[in-house]
């Protein structure tokens, strides 16, 4: 036993340890049900030893440039096909959006009502709701467009899907078990 194994692993130790079990269940060498189990060893892990002992039968992790294998086909990021992406990206603006096109309406609605029954025009407040709100989804936008957020986004609803899929499979069929 290496000194190294009874000595505390930190939080940096159990990341890594989850990317290279996400990086084997994406190569297909663990399935969801054992990825789960390891993931939540590893996040419980008190030492090195703990955290080696889940990667044990996995290979290491070898660059891309220098694998001699070919990648494996699945939903990453740099897979998504063009016309996919556009759709994905279309769906993450909306839902980054429609909130703010929903309520600005309204509160201009309500500046508006208030201004007819109070017959004044009225300081108009909305400005106050709108421009800072509207920034914040402007840096949200362009960040979370070039950090890739809506395919991101979609490769982790698609193994949601998928995930949901394999629980369906594994269920027992309750109508076949009544008389």
């Amino acid at each position: 036993m290496d000194g190294r194994d009874g000595m505390r692993a930190a939080d940096s130790d159990r990341a890594a340890v989850a990317d290279r079990l996400r990086v084997a269940l994406d190569e297909g060498r663990l399935d969801l049900h054992e990825y789960d189990e390891r993931l939540q060893q590893a996040y419980a892990a008190r030492t090195y030893a703990d955290l080696e002992a889940l990667l044990t039968d996995l290979p290491p992790a070898t660059p891309a440039q220098r694998s001699g294998l070919a990648p494996v086909a699945g939903s990453t990021v740099s897979q998504l096909d063009p016309a996919v992406s556009r759709g994905v990206t279309a769906r993450w603006l909306a839902e980054v959006w429609f909130p703010y096109l929903w309520v600005i309406p309204l509160v201009v609605t309500i500046w508006a009502v208030t201004s007819v029954l109070s017959q004044d025009l009225l300081y108009f407040w909305p400005a106050w709701v709108a421009g800072p709100w509207g920034a914040v989804l402007v840096v949200r936008t362009v960040s979370g467009l070039a950090a890739k957020e809506p395919q991101r986004q979609a490769v982790k609803r698609q193994r949601r899907r998928e995930r949901k899929r394999a629980k369906r499979a594994l269920k027992p069929d309750n109508d076949q078990s009544t008389p």
